[in-house]
């Protein structure tokens, strides 16, 4: 494939001078992003209404997703619990749908259970089967199995391999919508590459895996490009949509 020569849209949006982001500067940034996510998905053939974007809000404040909010972004990705409490404490009923992609500690499961609507990063059987006990009656919570593709050994996520095993272990919880596969790749990879083996992955597990088997969760500011090409169906994409992470942040 040849080299993308087009300056990536993280580096393209529009940022402020300060660490304090307007409602227009987000509007614009999210303007932008679906216009390039609309271009590369009729590149690719494929309809940009299938393709979810999550803005990720990590480091971000209140304000910040509200301003998102009102600009018609609904889902939103979270990494730290603490950090996302918060928000999601201050933006209950105001439409936001909240997306944890962080690792996860199995003493934070019930939270995750009971605030969180999507979990992309579950990755071992003690988690699925915490986050199933943990889940309230009568709500099922979407989860993705989060795959190393690239067998990075500082990245979470089950062994290709292994996954089989860890998709029929999560379908057993009634509690859990098994929605698909997730990852985040070693940064040295090829994205097409990678992203296309984890499709593969998605396609023979599909026999495995029960109706609600319909999200490839994959592509960042960076490489989002790639991901459609491949079949992505959820972006997490922070950097594009917020500008550059607030001061202080981790």
């Amino acid at each position: 494939m040849s080299a993308n020569t087009e300056t990536p849209l993280a580096d393209r949006v529009c940022t402020p001078s300060s660490n304090i982001l307007t409602n227009r500067t987000i509007a614009l940034n999210l303007a932008a992003l679906r216009s390039e996510i609309a271009a590369a998905a009729a590149a690719a053939g494929r309809d940009p209404h299938r393709i979810k974007l999550i803005a990720v809000s990590k480091t971000q404040d209140t304000a910040a997703v509200q301003e998102a909010l009102a600009a018609g972004q609904t889902d939103f990705g979270e990494n730290y619990l603490q950090e996302a409490r918060e928000k999601i404490d201050k933006l209950a009923g105001q439409g936001a749908i909240w997306h944890y992609i962080g690792a996860i500690q199995t003493n934070k499961t019930g939270y995750l259970a009971r605030h969180f609507d999507w979990v992309h990063t579950v990755d071992r059987e003690k988690v699925a089967r915490r986050l199933s006990a943990q889940c309230p009656s009568g709500r099922q919570l979407n989860i993705c199995l989060q795959v190393n593709v690239d067998h990075d050994p500082n990245k979470a996520g089950v062994a290709p391999e292994f996954a089989a095993q860890l998709l029929s272990y999560c379908c057993g919880f009634e509690n859990l919508g098994v929605r698909g596969l997730m990852t985040i790749l070693d940064p040295r990879s090829e994205p097409l590459a990678s992203y296309n083996r984890l499709r593969d992955l998605f396609e023979t597990l599909a026999d495995l895996a029960g109706p609600q088997w319909d999200t490839l969760s994959m592509g960042m500011s960076g490489d989002f490009r790639a991901a459609i090409a491949a079949g992505a169906t959820h972006l997490r994409v922070g950097t594009a949509v917020f500008g550059p992470r607030q001061s202080g942040s981790r």
